[in-house]
């Protein structure tokens, strides 16, 4: 029996950080996965943009909040599989005594993290976004949260249906940190019934981690209270972009300060 068919009886489900690790070139991806990935390409073919320019835009945000805003701890919640250019290498590459926490609930993706993101000021715990108190005490005994932490939400509140729900948690993280602290949200963003809306429909149907797709304004409600940072909500590629910006995509990002520091 070969590596796809011993992968597929294992598990005959497509998942989310598999396929992404799929779209970004990796090889911690099933057939099943590759699948439903130009599945969903066929649908949606700048899924792949997407995906770069999210993952572009998330070390863009880390090196400013390493070397310009002098943060020194993180928090990445549901980080997806390791792959180039993790939270700890951007920040460690400015900043090499920042400390980086990540968080996460899904079974694969601990299996390969315990593996590979080992190092000094790295660590990974078993949590879940939805019970924020749980999450925070288990990151606070490698975090001082007495202290301004980088808090990562990236691709991952959509996997929050309820947007109720999902809000109260953000709530709760970000009221337990300390004033200086930033919030990195990035999300998919709706086209109205469009080919992303699609291709995300299908993939809640094959997929075993549906997501939601919420509007602009929807996204950008998970920073009330924030102090946004130039240029505020928009596109990914469009947040700082090292040089031209890329292709632009249905998905928006934003990065917020928790005012008082």
């Amino acid at each position: 029996m070969n590596r796809d068919q011993s992968a597929i009886g294992a598990d005959p489900v497509a998942h989310s950080p598999r396929v992404w690790d799929y779209w970004l070139g990796g090889k911690n991806n099933y057939a099943v996965d590759r699948r439903v990935g130009d599945l969903l390409r066929s649908t949606y073919p700048p899924v792949v943009d997407l995906v770069r320019a999210s993952r572009a835009f998330l070390a863009r945000a880390l090196r400013h909040l390493a070397a310009e805003a002098g943060v020194r701890q993180f928090l990445d919640v549901g980080p997806g599989l390791p792959s180039a250019e993790n939270t700890h290498e951007v920040v460690q590459r400015v900043a090499p005594d920042a400390r980086v926490v990540y968080a996460d609930n899904d079974a694969v993706v601990l299996a390969h993290a315990r593996v590979l993101l080992r190092g000094q000021g790295t660590a990974y715990v078993e949590a879940d976004l939805l019970d924020p108190a749980g999450l925070l005490d288990a990151v606070a005994r490698t975090l001082d949260l007495d202290r301004p932490v980088g808090l990562v939400l990236t691709n991952v509140l959509g996997h929050i249906p309820d947007l109720d729900r999902a809000r109260r948690s953000v709530r709760e993280l970000v009221a337990a940190l300390a004033p200086g602290s930033h919030l990195v949200v990035a999300d998919g963003r709706t086209d109205g019934g469009g080919p992303f809306d699609t291709a995300v429909a299908m993939w809640n149907q094959a997929g075993s981690q549906p997501y939601e797709l919420r509007t602009t304004e929807q996204i950008a409600g998970f920073l009330d209270g924030l102090e946004l940072l130039e240029p505020g909500v928009v596109q990914t590629p469009l947040w700082r972009p090292d040089g031209a910006p890329g292709r632009l995509v249905e998905h928006v990002c934003a990065v917020g300060r928790k005012p008082g520091a």
